[in-house]
């Protein structure tokens, strides 16, 4: 057994089916951030909310480490590539029923993908923290 196996893509997938099966549109609310390939001006404060019903998606796959797909957003099809620790929740559209997630960011690159168009480039930030660290030299 691996503990540290995440339970999240699984529980995905599983009210993925369960939207499906009822008829209901199955819906993700998704952290945006370097590691997210998604249109840019349909995200609002740092988020995203995308319809993953197979009306709305084409070749669409719910993997253990990313959601990848193609959608239509208003003429341009896009494709997509969301880390499935990004994901916020999943619920149907209609009944607003689901599941929540912590959001775990992925660590480390993003060229693991198989992409045919190249990424995004990534900014380097050079925030410091808020409060001075607690570590203390012992000797």
């Amino acid at each position: 057994m691996n503990p540290n196996l995440s339970q999240t893509p699984y529980l995905i997938r599983a009210l993925w089916q369960w939207c499906t099966d009822a008829g209901l549109s199955p819906q993700i609310l998704v952290h945006v951030d370097d590691t997210v390939r998604v249109p840019r001006a349909f995200v609002v404060d740092g988020r995203i909310v995308l319809d993953i019903s197979a009306e709305a998606t084409n070749q669409l796959e719910l993997g253990d480490e990313w959601i990848t797909f193609q959608a239509r957003f208003g003429t341009k099809v896009e494709n997509l590539s969301i880390p499935v620790g990004n994901v916020m929740a999943i619920y149907a559209e209609e009944t607003n029923q689901g599941m929540a997630f912590d959001v775990t960011p992925m660590q480390g690159d993003t060229d693991e993908k198989d992409d045919d168009e190249p990424s995004e480039p990534k900014q380097a930030t050079s925030e410091k923290p808020n409060s001075p660290s607690t570590l203390k030299v012992v000797k």
